[in-house]
């Protein structure tokens, strides 16, 4: 159940930036691309939450979480550089900083550890694992690419100008954050690749 909330959540993403991208200046359409922005990142959580409740933890329910929060992630960095929302370096930014950690993090599993279990270091650890980091960068991330559809729904046109430029300086500090939790990923990486050879 959990892996088919984690694929679904995808597939409502897709079905968003198809309005966003073919329907513009529809104000109904953008009001469904909103709406399935919002379940499409609520879903990110219910699937941990029903893996735990119902003892469906597993290595492949980690990986495909994050390859679905790579997806839907990147889809929208993209997205909104393609309409213009937000300049090429955001989403050329998440997209290495998410190459650079996931080719990392897939030599720590081939030993054994989770994606987060690798950091040996506490500060590090703290920054990649900590509930407050990856909370923090989940909300200004998904608050982000919320407000900024948002702002650009032809109903809220008197609330645009400062709902994009909120939803630009989200998105500002959910790009500085998704760097900063990348680091500690990269200074640890010859420890794990190191001693996988």
């Amino acid at each position: 159940m959990a892996n088919f909330i984690t694929i679904f959540r995808v597939f409502l993403m897709f079905i968003g930036v198809y309005l966003i991208v073919s329907c513009q200046y529809n104000s109904t359409a953008y009001i469904w691309a909103l709406i399935l922005t919002i379940l499409a990142f609520a879903l990110d959580g219910l699937d941990g939450y029903v893996a735990r409740k119902f003892h469906e933890e597993s290595k492949f329910g980690a990986l495909l979480d994050i390859m679905s929060d790579r997806i839907v992630e990147n889809t929208y960095w993209i997205v909104f550089a393609v309409m213009s929302w937000l300049p090429i370096w955001f989403p050329l930014v998440a997209i290495t900083r998410g190459f650079v950690t996931d080719t990392i993090r897939s030599a720590a599993m081939e030993k054994g550890l989770t994606p987060f279990g690798m950091q040996k270091n506490p500060v590090c650890k703290w920054i990649t694992g900590s509930k407050f980091m990856r909370i923090t960068y989940a909300v200004a991330k998904v608050l982000a690419f919320i407000v900024i559809v948002a702002s650009k729904v032809p109903y809220l046109e008197a609330y645009s100008g400062p709902m994009y430029r909120l939803g630009y300086w989200l998105a500002l500090v959910a790009i500085v954050l998704c760097v900063v939790r990348g680091l500690p990923v990269v200074i640890e990486a010859k420890s794990v690749v190191g001693d996988a050879e």
